[in-house]
């Protein structure tokens, strides 16, 4: 089952499918609101069930038999079916890090082991490398970032970047929000909290390394010093086949690195100056129930400002840290008390951008 379909990543996991029609069958196609492709994409692969809205994807994440629901939906509207497809059973192949990062302890407290698998290359990267070795031999874990299209650039440089300049990204073709967010590092803010929520490791032990070529997706570093990297040319087909069959490995998938080829790989560490984005992440991680969901609203809110122009680019953040820091968080974490708590951070930051 695929939720999300007619998106880049549903797009990418059905040309997956593709290459492989004897390893999988579509049992269900879920979209946000192109009927034209999901129609397209069912008569393909002969699929009886399909659905438009998120309504309808909870309702196939619970209804319909599958042995794999890949939630490849945008934003936080994927918490509903990704508690739907856990509490049906299911194996959860993970491309909507929202859901997991604003459901927290909510989503945790639902899924068994080994029921979630992440399709963020990141993470995908830093499971395979887990398979190493054991939990208590992790010292680290190790994401990498490329940076954006601003890296090297101090704070006072980015104060006067235009949206253009800030969905330029060097590496990956993604959506407005997601491209804004890689450009801030608020995406790797939320990869920071993804991590620690997947694999239990302490924030203190999750650290960020920027890595302009996006060949190596993460690394772990264990306690005997050594460390092990997952490299691969950029390509998302590749997290999305391991999450599809995991922990088996598919052929024809991704193009391996070349090794006849000269190459020089890049590492450096995060200006945090510059792009407090991540700090601010852990922070919010760190204080749980719904800071994160919190984070994550009013980050979404102050992209789509400065988009509009009522904010710069280091306005985001700045944004997003006064919402957190005005929170207050209710005693309990449910799907209402969420809910709440991100129409209150969209509203506070509407009230912010109109000051």
């Amino acid at each position: 089952m695929i939720l999300g379909s007619t998106g880049s990543i549903g797009e990418q996991a059905l040309d997956v499918i593709r290459r492989h029609p004897d390893r999988f069958e579509v049992v269900a196609l879920g979209t946000g609101r192109n009927a034209e492709r999901l129609a397209e994409q069912a008569a393909e692969f002969g699929v009886e069930y399909t659905g438009l809205g998120v309504d309808a994807a909870v309702q196939l994440a619970r209804d319909v038999d599958a042995d794999v629901v890949l939630n490849g939906i945008t934003g936080s509207v994927g918490l509903a079916p990704t508690i739907a497809a856990l509490e049906a059973g299911r194996t959860l192949a993970l491309a909507n890090k929202e859901s997991l990062i604003v459901g927290g302890d909510l989503v945790k407290r639902l899924a068994k082991p080994g029921q979630i698998v992440p399709v963020d290359s990141e993470h995908s990267a830093l499971a395979q490398a887990l398979r190493s070795g054991a939990h208590e031999e992790v010292r680290r874990l190790v994401l990498t970032a490329s940076g954006g299209p601003f890296r090297g650039r101090t704070r006072d440089e980015l104060h006067g970047v235009t949206p253009q300049q800030a969905l330029a990204h060097p590496t990956w073709d993604m959506g407005r929000v997601i491209t804004t967010n890689s450009a801030t590092l608020v995406n790797k803010g939320l990869e920071v909290i993804e991590a620690h929520l997947l694999f239990d490791i302490p924030y203190e032990q999750i650290d960020i390394v920027v890595h302009p070529q996006s060949i190596v997706h993460s690394m772990v570093e264990f306690i005997d010093g050594s460390t092990i990297a997952q490299a691969s040319p950029p390509d998302m087909r590749l997290p999305i086949a391991l999450g599809l069959a995991w922990p088996e490995r598919l052929s024809n998938i991704g193009v391996p690195i070349d090794w006849t080829k000269p190459a020089t790989w890049e590492f450096e560490p995060v200006d945090n100056e510059a792009f407090p984005a991540l700090n601010l992440a852990k922070q919010v991680g760190a204080a749980k129930g719904t800071f994160p969901a919190v984070f994550n609203a009013a980050n979404e809110e102050a992209v789509d400002a400065f988009h509009d122009g009522k904010i710069t680019f280091t306005g985001i953040v700045d944004a997003v840290r006064e919402v957190v820091d005005r929170h207050d968080a209710p005693s309990e974490l449910t799907l209402d008390t969420l809910a709440e708590a991100e129409r209150w951070a969209r509203a506070e930051a509407h009230r912010l951008f109109a000051a």
